[in-house]
C-alpha cells in the first residue's frame, strides 16, 4: 500500500510541478531519499514509529541520491536522505540545504561469481581488487547514474587511478531503478560490482553472487539528513521537519530503532546508529 502512495506521490511531483505537497498540511514531511535505506525498509519502519509517536505523517519518494538532491531543489520537498558527501555539500553550497546531519552507516561491498575469475577474494584493499578486475577485464556492472553508490564506485576508481572503460565495463542502462534491480542484473551477467551489503542481505538467498571483498575503510557508506533550506523556500514544513530530524537522531528514539534493524531476519544490523547525539553516548564519561 505504501509503494502505491509513493508513486502516486512522485506523479503528483511530476504532472503539477508547482504543487507544494508538504506546504498544505502542517502535520505532512515529504522525504526525498537514496533507494538503499527505502529497499531495506528501514525508511518506512522510521517513518511509522515516528507518526504514531507524533502523529505527524512523513512520506518518501526515492531516487539515486543526484536525483534525489536534484527533486529537492524544485521546494517541493522538506528533508533529504543522502550519501554521496560532495553532491551534499554542493547542494548546501547552493543554499538549497541547511547543514548535513549524520544519521546511519553501513557499508559497501564487492561481489562477484563464486569463481571469482579475477581473483580478488579475500583482497583487503578495494582498490587493488579494482585493479585486478580491469588486468583480468572481467566484466563489472556499474549503476552509472550519478546516485550515491555510482559516486562511491567512481571515488573507488579515482583512488585506484583508473578510468574504467572498455567491453568488460558495463554501465547499467536501468541503474536509477536502484541498487536491488543493479544486484540481480549484476547476478544475471556473472559479474561483478560495488553494491551495500544491506542490498546484498536482502538477496543473497536468490542470487548466486558472493562477496568477495569487504572491510576496507574505503567501503563506508555513510547517510546524511539535508534539511531543504526555509529561507530559499518558506513553504517547506520546516518546524516539523527539525522535530523528525531530531527524533531520528535521538540516541532514545530512532537512532536504537536503526541500531536493532535488520538483526531478527538476518542475524546482523543492517545499519549502524552515527548522529552526533548517539556518538557522545559512546565516549566514557
Amino acid at each position: 500500500m505504501k509503494k502505491c502512495v509513493v508513486r502516486l506521490v512522485f506523479l503528483m511531483i511530476l504532472l503539477f510541478p508547482g504543487l507544494m505537497l508538504a506546504a498544505e498540511s502542517p502535520k505532512f514531511i515529504l522525504l526525498s531519499s537514496t533507494i538503499g535505506p527505502i529497499d531495506s525498509g528501514i525508511v518506512a519502519t522510521l517513518e511509522d514509529a515516528f507518526e504514531k509517536e507524533t502523529g505527524i505523517r512523513v512520506r518518501h519518494v526515492g531516487a539515486g541520491t543526484g536525483a534525489a538532491l536534484n527533486l529537492a531543489t524544485k521546494g517541493q520537498i522538506d528533508l533529504v536522505m543522502a550519501h554521496a558527501k560532495s553532491l551534499e555539500e554542493k547542494f548546501i553550497a547552493d543554499g538549497f540545504g541547511t547543514e548535513r546531519i549524520p544519521l546511519m552507516y553501513n557499508d559497501f561491498v564487492i561481489v562477484g561469481p563464486a569463481d571469482d575469475p579475477a581473483a580478488i577474494k579475500g583482497e583487503k584493499s578495494a582498490t587493488a581488487a579494482l585493479k585486478k578486475i580491469m588486468d583480468k577485464k572481467a566484466k563489472f556492472i556499474s549503476r552509472g547514474d550519478k546516485s550515491g553508490t555510482h559516486v562511491a564506485e567512481m571515488v573507488l576508481w579515482e583512488k585506484a587511478c583508473i578510468q574504467p572503460k572498455g567491453a568488460w565495463y558495463v554501465v547499467y542502462e536501468k541503474g536509477s531503478e536502484g541498487n536491488v534491480a543493479t544486484l540481480k542484473y549484476t547476478n544475471a551477467q556473472s559479474a561483478y560490482t560495488v553494491i551495500d551489503r544491506a542490498t546484498y542481505l536482502s538477496l543473497k538467498d536468490s542470487i548466486k553472487l558472493a562477496i568477495l571483498v569487504e572491510g576496507d575503510e574505503a567501503l563506508l557508506n555513510f547517510i546524511s539528513l539535508i534539511p531543504v533550506n526555509p529561507v530559499k523556500f518558506p513553504k517547506v514544513n520546516h518546524q516539523d521537519t527539525i522535530k523528525f530530524v531530531q527524533w531520528l537522531t535521538s540516541p532514545q528514539k530512532g537512532q536504537l530503532i536503526i541500531r536493532d534493524f535488520g538483526k531478527d531476519k538476518y542475524g546482523a544490523p543492517l545499519f549502524f546508529p552515527n548522529s552526533v547525539e548517539w556518538q557522545r553516548t559512546l565516549k566514557p564519561n
